[in-house]
């Protein structure tokens, strides 16, 4: 089982999101609308973007909250203007808690969204 969590606030990453999901045959989930996860996933694709430069809140939490023995692997993705940071930071916090996080991620520049939903399609496939 695979699964699509992320937190959007201005769509981008829910796009980006939905497109992975797409990709691999699942439902992209809001961690806003599910806070943890509910079942045991072999994959879990993590997202968000950070606002004025730091990580949501919320997405930090959930990661921080995330129970390592539900998921064997998590696949990080991103949009934002310039930074990478929040996939940075998320690596880190899952690393530190023993979870297995995949060496690349998915990353969408925000005036880009549209003309990277095929390659966030590819990227979830790639990795389940």
């Amino acid at each position: 089982m695979n699964a699509v969590r992320y937190f959007s606030k201005s769509g981008n990453t829910k796009t980006i999101a939905e497109a992975i999901a797409e990709g691999i045959n699942v439902k992209a989930v809001s961690i806003t609308d599910e806070p943890a996860l509910k079942e045991d996933v072999d994959v879990l694709f993590l997202g968000g973007a950070p606002y004025a430069n730091i990580m949501a809140p919320e997405l930090k939490q959930y990661a921080e909250n995330l129970d390592k023995t539900k998921v064997k692997k998590v696949v990080l993705f991103t949009t934002s203007n310039w930074s990478r940071r929040t996939v940075l930071t998320l690596k880190k916090i899952l690393q530190k808690k023993g979870i297995t996080v995949a060496e690349d991620y998915f990353y969408a520049h925000m005036l880009h969204i549209k003309g990277r939903i095929e390659a966030a399609k590819a990227f979830g496939q790639k990795h389940i």
